[in-house]
C-alpha cells in the first residue's frame, strides 16, 4: 500500500510539472497576442519567435502530458475517484488562492465543468453527428477527398517553406540595388547645375508668338 502511495505521489507531482510548463506557455502565449499583437508573424524570422512556434510548442507540451498520462506509472490514477464533499455559493479565499483567482467559489454551477471527465452533452452530440456523417461517405470518395486534402496541405507547406526561406535570406543578405548611383549623381547635376548639358542653339530666327500676343494686347480697341 505504502508502495502504491508513493508510486502516486511521484506520479501526480510528474503531472503537476507538466501541467505547470503548459500554463505557463499558454499565458506567456496569451500575453503576447494580447500586448504584442503588432508585432507577431505567422512564419519564423531571424531570432523572432512566431506565432506557429508557440503553437508548436503547445502541441509538443500537450502530447507529452498525454504520454505521462498514459504511461504504465499513472494507471492509479484510474483508479482514484474525486468526489466534492462541500459545496458552496460563498467565496472562498483558499481557493482562490489555489487556483491564482480563477475559482472563487465551489458551488453547483463550477463542479460539472472540472469534475467532468466526458465532454458537454452539446459536443458530444456534434462528435456523434460527425461520426454518422463519415461514415455514410464511401470508401473511394473519402480516398479522393484525402488525395485532395493531402495535396492542399503539400502545397501550402511548400508555399510556407519557400516564405521561411526567402525570409531568411533576405535578412542575411543586402537588398539587391535597382539603380546606378553615376547615373542618378549626372542626372541630379544636370538638373541642378546644368552640367554636362551643351550650349547649341537652333539656327534662324524662330516667331515669337509671345512678342506678337504683346503687340495685339497693347492696341486700344477704341483707338481708330
Amino acid at each position: 500500500m505504502q508502495r502504491e502511495e508513493k508510486q502516486l505521489e511521484a506520479s501526480l507531482d510528474a503531472l503537476l510539472n507538466q501541467v505547470a510548463d503548459l500554463k505557463n506557455s499558454l499565458g506567456s502565449f496569451i500575453y503576447k497576442l494580447e500586448n504584442e499583437y503588432d508585432r507577431l508573424t505567422w512564419f519564423s524570422v531571424i531570432k523572432v519567435p512566431s506565432v506557429l512556434d508557440s503553437f508548436a510548442l503547445l502541441s509538443g507540451q500537450l502530447n507529452t502530458l498525454n504520454k505521462v498520462l498514459k504511461h504504465e506509472k499513472t494507471l492509479l490514477f484510474r483508479n482514484q475517484v474525486i468526489i466534492p464533499l462541500v459545496l458552496s455559493p460563498d467565496r472562498d479565499e483558499d481557493l482562490m488562492r489555489q487556483t491564482e483567482g480563477r475559482v472563487p467559489v465551489f458551488s453547483h454551477e463550477v463542479v460539472p465543468d472540472h469534475l467532468r471527465t466526458k465532454p458537454d452533452p452539446e459536443v458530444e452530440e456534434q462528435e456523434k453527428q460527425l461520426t454518422t456523417d463519415a461514415a455514410r461517405i464511401g470508401a473511394d470518395a473519402a480516398q479522393k477527398q484525402i488525395q485532395s486534402l493531402n495535396k492542399m496541405c503539400s502545397n501550402l507547406l511548400e508555399k510556407i517553406n519557400k516564405e521561411e526561406r526567402e525570409s531568411e535570406s533576405g535578412g542575411l543578405r543586402p537588398n539587391k540595388q535597382t539603380f546606378n548611383p553615376a547615373d542618378t549623381n549626372a542626372l541630379v547635376a544636370a538638373v541642378a547645375f546644368g552640367k554636362g548639358l551643351s550650349n547649341w542653339r537652333p539656327s534662324g530666327k524662330m516667331p515669337s508668338g509671345i512678342k506678337t500676343n504683346i503687340k495685339s494686347a497693347s492696341m486700344h480697341p477704341y483707338q481708330r
